[in-house]
């Protein structure tokens, strides 16, 4: 069902389905890997302070702002989002299981609403992370940052400021 097919694209490698994948429909579950507390540009973030490593063809799926499928990291499965066509790579969304990446990269993906920079979600404003499926781990770790920043000096005296 899923092929890798390496070299003919600026990725270099990327994960093609050989058959037509339903919206909603499970592509696979993620199992066989290990988990691990630090990031790498080969792990996938599950949690807080969880990666995943030893990923299988998850390794070869691809960033794009309009993915076509997601990683849901507490049920450790790969969904579509929308029909794929066989033949068609699959790609998720980084910063859905990302808040900051071992090794940020320029986007190639093309989309209208392209993020430019893959660097996590931690450099995201929450307009654009609220585009996409977002991992729970990821949204603990925005409102967490949302809160610290609220909480910051600057931000009260803007605050006191404001209300005089």
């Amino acid at each position: 069902m899923l092929t890798v097919e390496r070299g003919g694209s600026a990725y270099g490698a990327r994960l093609i389905t050989d058959q037509a994948i339903q919206n909603g429909e499970l592509i696979f579950t993620i199992t066989g890997h290990q988990v691990v507390t630090e990031a790498t540009y080969q792990t996938v973030q599950i949690g807080i302070d969880s990666h995943i490593v030893e990923l299988g063809v998850l390794a070869y799926m691809n960033h794009s702002c309009q993915p076509n499928s997601i990683i849901d990291t507490t049920r450790l499965m790969v969904v579509a989002i929308r029909d794929i066509a066989a033949g068609e790579q699959l790609s998720f969304f980084y910063p859905s299981t990302e808040w900051e990446m071992d090794r940020p990269f320029i986007c190639l993906c093309g989309a209208s609403q392209c993020v430019r920079l893959v660097a996590g979600a931690r450099y995201l404003s929450i307009d654009t992370l609220g585009r996409y499926f977002i991992n729970q781990h990821i949204r603990d770790l925005a409102v967490a940052a949302l809160d610290q920043a609220q909480r910051a000096p600057q931000y009260a005296v803007a605050t006191e400021v404001a209300r005089e």
